[in-house]
Parts: C-alpha cells; sequence; structure tokens
C-alpha cells in the first residue's frame, strides 16, 4: 500500500515472446556470430539445402550477440507459422552477416529451428490457438471503416503532429508536447475523424460480438469491457504505429527502457462509464512504453493519476509528494509515459470514456535486463537507494579518516 492510498500495482501480463537464444559452437566471425564447426571432411556441417542454397543449422550456427540496429528485417506476416510473424521479424535482427542476404524462406527455416527448441509445446499450443480463435474474428467480422486497417498518417493524425515526426528531432518533439512532471508527456496526435471511425468501428465490433454471442478476450484481466485491436484486424496497422510514430519519440526519451529497440506491440481501447468499467485500479503496465490517447465521448471524471517509476524490486513502495501527479483526459490527446510508471484512473462520473492504448515492448530490453546490475536509472526507489548507500559509504570513509587521523596524534616523536 502507497501513501496515496492506493492499492498494489499487480495487474500484469505475460509477454510471450521468448528471447533470442545463443547457442555454443566454435570459432568467432568479425560480426560476434559464430562459424560453424567442420565435419572433418572439409565441408561445414550444415543442415541441408534449401532451393540450392545451404541452409545453416541451429547446432552449427548461433545467433549474434547483439542485434544489427542497420538491418531492417523481412515481413513475415502472409505466411503460416507456428509462431508470431513479430517475433521473425524481430529475431531476424540476431542472423548472422551470412544469413541476413540470404532469401526470407530459408531464414525462416534456420529461425523456426531455433525457436521450435526454445518454446514450451504448451506456449506452441497456446499461440496456435489464438491464432484460430483471430482467424474466426477476421473471417466473420464485416468490417465497417477498411480505411483503418492500413496506416493512413495524414488522416490519422494532426499537422503538429506529422511535422514534429519529420523533423525526427528532440527539440522538434519537445516543441508539441508538454511534460507536466518528469516523464510524463502529452501532445495533440489524433484527428477528430480518426477518433470517430475508431469508436464507430468498436461500437460495431461489439454490436457483432452481442449479435453472434462471440466469447471474446477483453484487453487485460483488470477491464471487463473493451477489444483487443489486434484480434479484429488491426495488428499490421498498429505495428506500424508503434514503428513509424511511437519507436522514434521513444528512442528520444525512453532509451534507458528499450525506446528505440521497440519491437512489440499489444493494442487495445477499454471503455469506462456507469454501465462499463468505472474505474481502474492502481497498476504497472505489461509494457516498456505505454501510449493512452482518450477518443471522446462526453463524460466528466475519468482523471489518470500517477505514482511514481519502480522496478519489480520496489512496485509496492511508498509514493513520495514530487510523484503525484494527475492529469484530465482530453478527446484525441495522447499521453505517453514509461510502462513501469505506476498510475490508475479514477471514476467517470458520468457520460463514457473510451481510451486507445498500445503498451510497446522491447526484446532486447527484457533480455538485456535479465543480467542487469543494481540500481537501474529508470527506478526512483533504486536511485533513492543508491545515494543513501553513496552517502553510508562517504559517512563512513570520514569516520575512518577521522580515527586514522586522531591515533596520528598520539604516537610519539621519535
Amino acid at each position: 500500500m502507497s501513501n496515496d492510498g492506493t492499492s498494489s500495482p499487480l495487474d500484469r501480463h505475460v509477454d510471450p515472446t521468448p528471447p533470442p537464444i545463443s547457442q555454443p559452437t566454435t570459432g568467432n566471425a568479425s560480426d560476434g556470430s559464430v562459424l560453424p564447426h567442420s565435419n572433418g571432411n572439409g565441408t561445414d556441417d550444415n543442415g541441408g539445402q534449401q532451393n540450392g542454397v545451404v541452409v545453416p543449422s541451429y547446432t552449427t550456427t548461433r545467433l549474434r550477440l547483439n542485434p544489427n540496429a542497420d538491418h531492417k528485417p523481412d515481413s513475415y506476416e502472409n505466411l503460416d507459422l507456428d509462431f508470431s510473424p513479430f517475433l521473425f521479424s524481430s529475431l531476424e535482427s540476431y542472423l548472422p552477416s551470412n544469413l541476413l542476404s540470404l532469401s526470407r524462406d530459408v531464414k525462416v527455416t534456420y529461425m523456426r529451428d531455433v525457436l521450435l527448441r526454445y518454446s514450451p509445446e504448451s506456449e506452441r499450443v497456446r499461440f496456435q490457438k489464438h491464432r484460430e480463435y483471430r482467424q474466426k474474428i477476421i473471417s466473420n467480422y464485416q468490417r465497417l471503416h477498411m480505411e483503418l486497417y492500413t496506416m493512413h498518417a495524414t488522416t490519422f493524425f494532426v499537422p503538429s503532429f506529422l511535422k514534429a515526426i519529420n523533423e525526427n528531432t528532440e527539440q522538434g518533439f519537445r516543441n508539441i508536447m508538454s511534460e507536466p512532471t518528469p516523464g510524463i508527456f502529452t501532445f495533440e496526435m489524433l484527428q477528430p475523424h480518426f477518433c470517430e471511425m475508431l469508436l464507430a468501428e468498436v461500437e460495431n465490433f461489439e454490436k457483432w460480438v452481442h449479435e453472434t454471442k462471440f466469447r471474446i478476450m477483453r484487453p487485460n484481466t483488470m477491464n471487463k469491457y473493451g477489444a483487443v485491436l489486434d484480434d479484429f484486424g488491426m495488428e499490421t496497422m498498429l505495428d506500424k504505429f508503434m514503428e513509424e510514430f511511437i519507436r522514434p519519440i521513444s528512442k528520444v526519451f525512453f532509451p534507458e527502457v528499450g525506446g528505440s529497440t521497440l519491437d512489440a506491440h499489444h493494442g487495445f481501447v477499454v471503455e469506462y462509464g456507469m454501465d462499463r468499467d468505472l474505474d481502474l485500479g492502481f497498476h504497472v503496465d505489461d509494457s516498456e512504453v505505454t501510449l493512452n490517447v482518450c477518443l471522446g465521448k462526453q463524460f466528466s471524471g475519468g482523471e489518470l493519476f500517477f505514482r511514481g517509476v519502480r522496478c519489480e524490486k520496489h512496485v509496492n513502495t511508498e509514493t513520495q509528494s514530487e510523484e503525484i501527479f494527475d492529469y484530465p483526459h482530453l478527446p484525441g490527446r495522447a499521453v505517453l509515459h514509461r510502462g513501469r510508471h505506476r498510475h490508475g484512473a479514477r471514476a467517470t462520473t458520468s457520460g463514457n470514456r473510451i481510451n486507445l492504448l498500445l503498451w510497446c515492448k522491447s526484446s532486447v530490453f527484457r533480455e538485456l535486463r535479465k543480467y542487469q546490475k543494481e540500481f537501474p536509472s529508470w527506478c526512483a526507489e533504486c536511485q533513492r537507494e543508491k545515494k543513501e548507500r553513496q552517502h553510508q559509504s562517504v559517512t563512513a570513509a570520514k569516520l575512518v579518516k577521522l580515527k586514522f587521523s586522531n591515533q596520528s596524534v598520539l604516537l610519539p616523536n621519535w
């Protein structure tokens, strides 16, 4: 329990993306990958051939230890895969140089071999069931506004936001943003027409769900109302949303939590009102960076409240006075913050409030976090502990020095 009377932030989602895995082999290449074993016959012990091209096997060629930041991966969305196509795109950045230039089919064969060895059977079954669930929705749901399902930047975003994205500089972003408290950025983002279309699409989807009695999965364990936009066809559009419009900003303002390597998302809308979810309890998001945009409609109440950034170790620690910040929602206006920034939403006292949420994740940051030393720079409580230890260390050193000085005074002068 924090000192502002809120409850513990316990609601989180499990990220299904397994981290890139490196396998021990022999011989180092210049790009950080490991060269194949020799089979003793003067040839590489590769996994076979595909369309005349030798396909390295899992046992002979390992992934890079660090991703190739300059490489633009292929798209795998049109393939029938047993893992998320976005996982393949993310994993491709870890392929050694000799694989990057090969065809997409060859890369798929190699990456699938790696994933099959490290992904639990239960996870593959879960993914397959979710894919079948999505396919049932997409095959039967009649879309209302087709233009929502592909990215149309000039239709979706206000001109000031697009101008800042095109400039792609910190000053350009700051020109359109407010930072009312450290780490929370607010700005005009969505065109009113886009908000209206998305609201109508969600209403149309909810109507279809009611009429067909189709049982859908809600956005998370805390929201009983709302819909996962990825599940009825917006996954590709939202991936571009994250990659082209959120990642450039996050690279500037949230580099310490993987802002420059965002590679996965969870996109959804939530609905609040007297006949919907009333409020949202104190929690953290399963994201590195969260985008929260109010779509409308007419409502009162529903303010967001923020209570400081915390790592897993300190998620339930007390809130400091300087960390208390409340934010009133305005339609079309966006709020961007770290996923680990503890927050909640107060009761919507009249009308209906609907928000678009995009949880942006970085598989690179999540992998590196496993080897993280003490005191991550983004956790306020860790930084307070670090300063306290430094203070204690300095104080102890002064006491030792003073003691030694006093002892020196008592020594006889030979």
